[in-house]
């Protein structure tokens, strides 16, 4: 097997890379480096498409990693220790990677299966160049397996983008291969998890082990016996107890005896090798007597976990009582640990010594029971770690214990909270990573039952896996920081977050059942203030985001909601005054996403006196909101930039914001393509796919960047995007209506190549995203869209009279690109010769005052009309202005002289 070559990339491109691994934005790199941002997104562009990753932020990891080589598998633990036989079931397993593409290693706790799985990924890792990850699931907890093979790859999730999705398409970039260990306790969630992977992933090769198979389709198993008692088993035997003991010397009968008693499991064989520098071989053969005597049976599966649990216990037993203390107390460690962590965990207070601890974990290292230290971590093997947890509880000190594990784990937390600044960078996330199953753990375990400690590690657990990007478990984390909060202040925060979270995943269903919740919890303690503001932001949330609702919130509850809010708040509170003005404004029509624009001025200036610049962002979108009614686009334009130009100002480690991020990429490229102003619009959409809360799959940037793209002629690039707006559109946990209009421009990208099968698709497509709100959200679009394809087609039949009346329909007013469809509508009317064509283009002006594009498409269908080489012309430098190529093209084609120029530059858009 050979390795394929590392990543060849310019010096230049160098530059940029590293200049990411500094999250520096792409004005920062081109003004470090002297070039134009234009530059700088063409060399990102390049990184992306040969690191195969999804986005900016992958890349800064790659930077930050220095990049492994081909075939490199992160968390591959390196071996200690010499590896003794299996030639067999290496053999087999590396055999069964030619045409299997899950295969499991099967045996009894204790047989080596673990020692098995990292010679067997070592082995075959050439053969997989975009290398993969090791993944022990020993202390991960059950939901929780997506998140621990991301913190492996360094993955995160984005807003509308499951995390098993985005592990499946860093892991679906080519070959690759995933390790996933010791699964006997998450079956049910690996097999889901390996299933799905699998189904998505045709270059990804899966390795398990486990005491059971997943029962996954196509699965192959290699079964894990006891080592050979004539060859292997003794030369482990000897192995380790040279180790101990470098004089050790046995007679060859006493060791295969020794090792037959021990039914030629590993863990036994080395628990017994680890005693043989006090005992020798036949004070050994003599202490197993004892402690095997009462085993009945044959050699089986049942006898050997027996044997092995006896051989631990006599282990056990001879250890000094201080060595049993820490031994059976570093059982509550989920994952592994360092020295820190084992002092405030099991040293007793008050005599706590990091030496001390030190000490003792050394001698444990030494007779087998703590495996490490591996980059200054411990751990204890699942079948060690059980027998000791059992006498934990035996000796009666598990409560206490645990209460030391939730104490460590709250202040680990915090130690992490009080790094993060803004965003997590990636030593913060690594520290995260390291703990956080143990942070999960300490959490679960905790008593039920309100108290600060548990409280705190929730809270702190929420802010840390919103700042890692493990989006959806963070609603759940701020849900029992409420739970837990002692005071009822503190929970109605946790709530808000939790509203606030739920958000950021773009479903405003469970956020405005989460402001109620809060509103109920302030009213029970008696904070009007905060009744009032989680009352009225739960009004605006379903004025302003219905379509993230199963069902729209009736007008009429909402008005009493808000009736509730002004009775429960104090109006002389800034805070209480912005929130109760933005829910007025919003409220005071029945029709959503409509404000009363007579109250928006209100609302804004109360925002501004509130000095909150989350606050004013939601304000200036109903200012948006109400100019795009209005039909002033432009005005429109220019605010939806004013409340981009506020983003930077805002964190991105803590979800209060997220709801203005997102909601303000979003309307600043769909109001830039409103009012035509193009390169703004893909401006904004790559900002968007920039920004580190949304990445470059989510749907606000997908939805965002495809319409200007399709619409300056980027077609075979929004082709590129369209699968990865289907598959948003499809693993959607609320709904999308709103990214309608970008499923209606990739069928105007196929329409506008001649693909008429493509166009009908996601026609189709677009109808069944908007579904019910289509009215609100698609019909001007589509409307413009069948006219634009129709002109393109030339047809001459009934039809294009039913598109331009289509084209000129009274659109509801949150309809935001009417001018497109009247202004194609009227163009479509003079190219087909209908008799009104004059009049439908007279009745069109209005909108060219508002939108460059309809601008463009006017002058151009007068040129039309009136046969003039003039307004032609004039319509092509203005399609250029704005950077539409393709209907600057399609202009050429119309003035005598030029059709060679234009037919060039259409060949070269129409190019795979």
């Amino acid at each position: 097997m050979t390795r394929e070559r590392p990543v060849e990339i310019t010096e230049r491109e160098a530059e940029v890379l590293a200049a990411l691994g500094a999250r520096l934005s792409n004005a920062q790199i081109a003004g470090r480096l002297h070039i134009s941002v234009r530059t700088v997104e063409s060399h990102i562009s390049s990184l992306l498409r040969k690191y195969g990753v999804a986005d900016r932020w992958a890349l800064a990891d790659e930077a930050s990693r220095r990049t492994p080589p081909p075939g490199h598998l992160s968390g591959l633990p390196a071996p200690r220790t010499a590896f003794f036989g299996r030639a067999a079931e290496l053999e087999l397993a590396l055999g069964l990677f030619g045409d299997t593409r899950l295969v499991t290693l099967l045996g009894t706790g204790g047989i080596g299966k673990t020692r098995l799985a990292v010679a067997v990924a070592e082995s075959a890792a050439p053969a997989f160049p975009l290398g993969g990850a090791f993944v022990d699931l020993v202390p991960v907890r059950d939901g929780f397996v997506a998140e621990a093979v991301a913190s492996a790859l360094g993955v995160t999730e984005r807003p509308g983008q499951a995390l098993e999705d985005a592990v499946a398409r860093h892991l679906g970039r080519g070959r690759s291969l995933l390790v996933l260990d010791n699964c006997e306790h998450l079956l049910d969630a690996v097999a889901a998890f390996t299933e799905r992977l699998l189904s998505g992933c045709a270059a990804v090769t899966v390795l398990t082990t486990g005491r059971e198979r997943l029962g996954v389709p196509g699965e192959r198993t290699v079964p894990v016996p006891p080592l050979p008692l004539d060859s292997d088993a003794e030369r482990l035997f000897l192995d380790r107890a040279v180790a101990a003991d470098p004089g050790f010397t046995a007679d060859r009968a006493d060791v295969r005896e020794l090792c037959r008693r021990l039914d030629g499991m590993p863990l036994a064989i080395e628990l017994a090798a680890a005693r043989s520098a006090s005992l020798g071989a036949p004070g050994l053969l003599a202490a197993l007597d004892d402690v095997l005597r009462l085993l009945s049976g044959g050699r089986g599966a049942v006898a050997r976990h027996r044997s092995l649990r006896a051989v631990l216990g006599w282990s056990h037993d001879l250890l000094t009582d201080d060595e049993r203390v820490l031994f059976r107390r570093l059982s509550v460690f989920a994952g592994a640990f360092d020295l820190a962590a084992a002092t405030a965990v099991a040293a007793d207070p008050g005599t706590a010594a990091p030496g001390r601890t030190a000490d003792l974990l050394g001698r444990l290292v030494d007779k087998s029971l703590v495996a490490g230290p591996a980059r200054g971590r411990w751990r204890l093997l699942a079948t060690v770690r059980a027998f000791a947890a059992e006498r934990l509880e035996a000796g009666g000190e598990g409560d206490a214990v645990r209460d030391r594990h939730l104490r460590w784990a709250t202040e680990t937390a915090a130690e992490l909270e009080d790094r993060l600044d803004g965003r997590m960078d990636g030593e913060t996330r690594a520290g995260f990573d390291a703990v956080a199953d143990d942070l999960r753990s300490a959490l679960a375990g905790a008593p039920p039952g309100r108290a600060a400690v548990p409280h705190r590690l929730a809270r702190s657990l929420a802010h840390l896996t919103y700042a890692r990007r493990f989006l959806r478990e963070v609603p759940g984390h701020y849900e029992e920081a409420a739970r837990r909060a002692p005071d009822p202040g503190e929970a109605v925060a946790d709530l808000r977050a939790a509203a606030d979270a739920a958000h950021a995943l773009i479903d405003t269903g469970r956020a405005f059942e989460l402001l109620l919740a809060a509103a109920d919890r302030a009213r029970a303690a008696g904070a009007g203030n905060a009744e009032a503001v989680a009352l009225a932001f739960a009004v605006t949330t379903a004025e302003r985001h219905p379509s993230g609702f199963a069902a729209e919130i009736p007008h009429g509850r909402l008005r009493d909601l808000l009736a509730a809010a002004a009775s429960a708040g104090d109006d002389r509170d800034p805070l209480v005054a912005a929130h109760l003005a933005a829910a007025r404004a919003w409220n005071a029509r029945e029709e959503k996403v409509t404000p009363e624009p007579s109250l928006v001025g209100g609302a804004v200036a109360a925002a501004r006196a509130s000095g909150d610049p989350v606050l004013l962002c939601g304000a200036l979108d109903a200012a948006g909101i109400a100019a795009l009614t209005a039909g002033r686009f432009r005005e429109a334009h220019r605010v939806a930039a004013e409340r981009v130009g506020l983003l930077p100002a805002m964190p991105r480690d803590v979800p209060y914001p997220a709801p203005e991020i997102t909601d303000a990429f979003h309307m600043g490229s769909s109001c830039a393509v409103a009012a035509g102003d193009l390169p703004a619009a893909l401006a904004t959409a790559r900002l968007a796919a920039a920004d580190d809360l949304i990445g470059e799959r989510s749907p606000v940037a997908v939805s965002t960047l495809l319409p200007p793209l399709v619409l300056t002629g980027g077609l075979r690039e929004a082709l590129d995007h369209a699968p990865t707006l289907w598959g948003v559109c499809e693993q959607a946990g609320s709904p999308l209506a709103w990214v309608a209009p970008a499923v209606a421009a990739v069928a105007l990208a196929h329409g506008l190549l001649g693909e008429e099968a493509g166009f009908r698709v996601w026609r189709a497509r677009a109808e069944r995203v908007a579904g019910a709100a289509r009215s609100r959200y698609l019909a001007s679009f589509a409307a413009f869209v069948d006219a634009r394809i129709a002109l393109r087609s030339g047809t001459t039949d009934a039809r294009p009279a039913e598109l331009v009346d289509a084209a000129f329909t009274d659109f509801p007013p949150q309809d935001w690109y009417r001018t497109y469809a009247r202004a194609a509508g009227a163009e479509l009317a003079v190219a087909a010769g209908l008799p009104d064509g004059a009049e439908r283009l007279a009745a069109a002006r209005d909108a060219a005052a508002e939108s460059d594009w309809a601008a463009a498409c006017l002058t151009r269908a007068a040129g039309r009309l009136h046969g003039d080489p003039g307004e032609l012309s004039a319509a092509a430098e203005a399609w250029e202005r704005i950077g539409a190529r393709y209907e600057r093209a399609c202009t050429l084609l119309l003035i005598p002289g030029r059709l060679d120029e234009g037919r060039k530059e259409l060949a070269d858009m129409h190019a795979p």
